[in-house]
């Protein structure tokens, strides 16, 4: 192969660079789940107590405000947005704006499971753009992703929710939370998972409800059967034992003492300001090398809109460009497969169902000087790849 440089001298000391589940915190062992109450009821008192300490220390770090209410469920945020979905739509019309994969899968539960009467679908096309926010309506309830996992692009601010709204919002936040800041007061639903931005194990989801959202669940009841792990009240009235930590389901406690080892740490470096101090210094390395790179750009097109967390970039080198669709996404796998091969990035694939390109990890766990010495091997394994193509 011709014009191809050599290999760079220095690797991320950490090639993890998956979008979820996502690299532990800097220094992480399993020594940090030592404290782990194993072999204990979740219901027991010292189950009880760990659960209940990762709410008290979510709400902490995060800030959430005193008057809001907390709660450890199943099935991740997948599981946290239907429960609030299941629980709560039907009263009034819904407004579900969607720009990538995750955000559309709450248009499929909208329009074919919940059979929502008035429900109109704002999407965006294609991956990289945002829907026209301007069109929610004061009195409907609103479902949106904060921050657009497979499309890199994030909503810039919270002004086109109305303070005085009639309806509810609920916000899939989980690439947003700690990352990202969380106008509370415009956030009635607010749920993520431990897999995302803090690096914790899957499979647990928290749910975050505004004085309005628990107004909803206690003044209407749908129309519809709710599963278990879906209810979260109890004689028309909040279960007010869930959002103390006695969970619908049995949870993890080894997955429980990971995600507070994982708060603690937040705590430690500065607390939420320090999180997104982190993450915004992580993606500003690959936005700054991509403003002076020619073959390669954010596939979000308004640096408004630019996550800090999941950066997705594509390619548009014209070489690239000449190839059909096939051929465009062997050649991004090509970039991806060799940055594995060279174990200097693991999982930084697009998402299969976003264009062609690499989608890099920023969050806080990840460290500067890994996204600072990455960015030479996608140079490097750009020019392997576009020698190839003869």
């Amino acid at each position: 192969m011709t014009n191809v440089p050599p290999k760079p001298a220095v690797k991320p000391a950490d090639a993890r660079f998956s979008s979820g589940p996502t690299k532990k915190r800097p220094g992480w062992s399993l020594a940090a789940l030592e404290g782990a109450a194993l072999g204990r009821s979740h219901r027991s008192k010292a189950g009880k107590a760990k659960l209940k300490e990762a709410i008290d220390r979510t709400r902490a770090l995060l800030g959430v405000p005193a008057d809001f209410r907390i709660a450890i469920v199943p099935a991740s945020d997948t599981g946290a947005v239907e429960m609030a979905m299941w629980s709560m739509l039907g009263e009034r019309p819904v407004d579900v704006f969607a720009w990538e994969s995750f955000g559309e899968e709450w248009i499929t539960d909208a329009r074919e499971q919940l059979k929502l009467a008035d429900c109109k679908l704002h999407v965006a096309r294609p991956y990289g753009a945002l829907p026209d926010f301007a069109q929610a309506r004061r009195g409907a309830d609103i479902i949106f992703t904060q921050n657009g996992t497979t499309s890199g692009a994030k909503i810039p601010d919270f002004d086109w929710i109305d303070a005085d709204r009639e309806g509810i919002t609920i916000n899939d936040a989980t690439s947003a939370a700690f990352a990202q800041p969380v106008a509370w007061d415009k956030c009635d639903v607010l749920t993520y998972s431990w897999q995302k931005v803090m690096g914790g194990e899957a499979a647990h989801g928290m749910i975050i409800l505004s004085p309005r959202a628990v107004a909803r669940l206690e003044s209407y009841t749908p129309d519809r059967p709710l599963p278990k792990i879906f209810r979260m009240t109890k004689k028309g009235k909040l279960d007010a034992e869930l959002f103390e930590g006695a969970t619908i389901n049995t949870p993890s406690l080894l997955a429980t003492e990971d995600y507070l080892d994982a708060l603690k740490w937040g705590e430690s470096i500065g607390g939420l300001a320090a999180l997104h101090a982190r993450a915004d210094a992580n993606a500003k390395v690959l936005y700054d090398w991509a403003g002076r790179t020619p073959w390669i750009a954010p596939l979000a097109e308004d640096s408004a809109t630019w996550s800090n967390t999941g950066v997705c970039l594509k390619v548009i080198d014209a070489r690239v460009a000449a190839l059909d669709e096939a051929g465009q996404a062997a050649f991004a796998k090509k970039l991806s497969d060799l940055l594995e091969k060279e174990n200097v990035a693991v999982d930084a694939a697009s998402y299969r169902s976003a264009p062609p390109g690499l989608r890099i990890w920023c969050g806080a766990t990840i460290e500067k000087s890994d996204v600072e010495a990455l960015v030479p091997w996608i140079e490097w394994a750009f020019a392997v790849s576009v020698a190839e193509l003869g």
